[in-house]
């Protein structure tokens, strides 16, 4: 089993990549593979809403880690997206790559644990957590949980690991996925699989 982790941050080993590596340390003591993947220093564009993904099977827009992540996506079992939080929200890139990720590639992720990570100065981090949070219950992804909100605070590296109960929280959430993804293992190896979802009902409010 294999649990991919996005880093949200330009920053490379910044405060969202120690809580993110907390949890991979705790996932790996499990023995649950993990790869962390930086969103990076590039520019990232903002959803179109062509509708080409749906024709494509891919997002339409290259040259970004959207449709790299996709492909990764296939293969892993669950998923943590950390994000700093700016202005009391996530980082607007990390927003605009998981629109058309769950958007085009939606399917990779359906019925697969995710959670979520923020990590602040100070404050902002349960409305990043919200925002976050939203793309993984579209995508029917049970959402995994701590000992506490999934935060770390710190202006730098080694604030957060000053940040001993932030830390902690970042243990067991790796922890909680790692039971999770085995109990969902021995469920399918007992004949116990995901729902099937038909076709989308979709209503318009509008008269």
């Amino acid at each position: 089993m294999k649990v991919l982790l996005f880093n949200g941050s330009i920053h490379k080993e910044g405060c969202t990549f120690t809580a993110l590596k907390k949890v991979a340390e705790a996932l790996e003591n499990e023995g649950i593979l993990t790869e962390i993947l930086q969103i990076g220093a590039a520019p990232v564009s903002d959803c179109l809403a062509c509708g080409q993904c749906a024709k494509l099977g891919k997002c339409v827009i290259g040259g970004d880690v959207v449709n790299e992540w996709a492909e990764k996506a296939k293969d892993a079992d669950g998923f943590v997206f950390g994000s700093p939080v700016y202005y009391a929200h996530p980082d607007g890139r990390l927003l605009c790559v998981m629109d058309r990720l769950f958007y085009s590639a939606g399917r990779f992720f359906a019925h697969k644990p995710g959670a979520v990570v923020a990590a602040a100065r100070r404050a902002g981090t349960t409305s990043s957590l919200d925002a976050i949070e939203k793309h993984l219950s579209i995508c029917q992804m049970p959402v995994v949980s701590s000992t506490y909100w999934n935060m770390v605070f710190g202006s730098r590296a080694e604030d957060v690991e000053s940040d001993k109960e932030g830390l902690q929280t970042m243990e067991y959430l790796g922890k909680n996925m790692a039971w999770l993804l085995k109990c969902i293992e021995a469920g399918k190896n007992a004949g116990v699989n995901p729902p099937e979802t038909a076709a989308k009902i979709k209503t318009n409010f509008v008269r």
